[in-house]
């Protein structure tokens, strides 16, 4: 690597950005419409207080989804709302290959599988970042995929868990996406995104049944509107413009975040995420492709021009 570069070098500046008076779901669906996994929270004078992420969101969710469940509103199966078209990843595949793959689609992980379409474990960018601190620090060759996978047994999920389910696996653990089998095969996933459009889907329907004359007092209690301060995460990882590559890559290691607000003097300049990070140093590691020498040049343009007696 010929630069060492900084997280005011890849940061982003065009931020959603909320308040700590924002509606509990208005703020839910906003990120579900901008397909955004969090948001930080900015105080009245523009300072930088705190995130407002997918693990918050379920938290702010969590009483009117108990509630519908105690009145009776259907619950949905995992079944129901689980994503079977995946994108899945070979466990021979180079690892920066793998990254690529994922930078490439958009995703910030995928099972992976054996030729028998049987699951193995999960590549994401959090199992990445362990290939990119070896690569940057080391400056070695990356390896195949089996080497850096997720093998928790314990993300599997199945087709009969409920949605509550799900949810309070996903609030009790780091991982962004639980993979649903059937034997030993993969059927589908379901990622905290999906989770939250459903239990937005039961809350909004919550506050309708609450307006009803005959709705419980639980039923009302739980359709109240809620701001987002109380459940916002005021102990979310920051990082100063300054810090390096590596730096950033251990920070996203060692800690469930996904997104690093970039902070200076209390004031939020912009904000890295791990795909941010993955790009950027993707591209320090990918192989340079050889220049042709002046030599190899000048064959190639003889052997391309010169009259055919000439090129016997």
């Amino acid at each position: 690597m010929n630069e060492v570069k900084a997280a005011s070098d890849i940061m982003r500046r065009n931020l959603v950005t909320l308040t700590p008076e924002c509606d509990v779901l208005d703020s839910v669906a906003r990120l579900l419409r901008d397909n955004i996994s969090g948001a930080p929270v900015l105080g009245s004078d523009g300072g930088y207080l705190a995130v407002f992420s997918e693990k918050c969101c379920m938290n702010a969710l969590t009483e009117p989804v108990e509630t519908a469940r105690s009145e009776g509103l259907h619950i949905t199966r995992v079944r129901e709302f689980m994503v079977s078209k995946l994108v899945t990843i070979d466990p021979d595949m180079d690892v920066f290959d793998a990254i690529d793959h994922l930078l490439s689609r958009r995703i910030s992980g995928a099972p992976v599988v054996d030729t028998r379409g049987h699951y193995l474990g999960i590549f994401s960018e959090k199992t990445a970042m362990r290939a990119l601190i070896a690569a940057l620090h080391d400056q070695l060759p990356g390896t195949s995929v089996n080497q850096y996978m997720n093998l928790d047994r314990n993300r599997i999920i199945h087709e009969d868990d409920s949605l509550l389910d799900v949810a309070h696996k996903f609030q009790e653990t780091p991982y962004r996406r639980l993979p649903v089998l059937q034997g030993e095969r993969l059927a589908g996933q379901v990622s905290r995104r999906d989770v939250l459009r459903a239990e937005c889907r039961l809350a909004c329907e919550v506050v309708e049944r609450a307006k009803s004359n005959h709705a419980s007092d639980n039923l009302r209690r739980a359709a109240q509107p809620r701001q987002i301060g109380p459940y916002m995460d005021t102990e979310a990882l920051t990082a100063s413009p300054s810090t390096d590559l590596l730096g950033i890559a251990q920070m996203f290691l060692n800690s469930p975040y996904r997104r690093l607000p970039i902070v200076e003097d209390g004031r939020l300049l912009g904000q890295v995420s791990r795909r941010d990070l993955l790009e950027a140093a993707a591209e320090l590691l990918r192989p340079k492709p050889e220049r042709r020498g002046a030599e190899t040049l000048y064959l190639s343009l003889v052997s391309s021009t010169a009259p055919e007696s000439f090129r016997r």
